[in-house]
């Protein structure tokens, strides 16, 4: 369960990773609005995974998936380029999600 509220919260990372993009400094009120919920809202579900999961693995795996996320979310809505680095080094952090995962079990 609290691997999955860990997930929610590195899903709402990207969302209000992407949101700050969108509200150009906070200058634009619905964009902001919607990031700073969606902060609020994965640092909260970030608190309760931590209630159980140690502190080193919920936090690097939170952080991966904002990682992750940010990175595709740039290539598809921004027009960001890839590249075959780019693609390994995300790979890379996917691979260290899973051993994390794997070792706090």
């Amino acid at each position: 369960m609290f691997w999955l509220i860990l997930i929610l919260a590195g899903l709402l990372e990207v969302v209000w990773a992407v949101g700050l993009k969108f509200t150009r400094g906070f200058t634009l009120l619905t964009p902001s609005i919607v990031t700073i919920i969606a902060m609020l809202a994965s640092f909260y579900l970030l608190s309760q995974a931590l209630r159980v999961l140690p502190l080193g693995t919920a936090y690097s795996v939170w952080v991966g998936i904002g990682i992750i996320g940010a990175a595709i979310a740039g290539v598809v809505l921004f027009n960001e380029t890839v590249s075959l680095l780019k693609l390994v080094s995300i790979g890379l952090i996917i691979c260290g999600i899973i051993g994390l995962k794997l070792a706090s079990t």
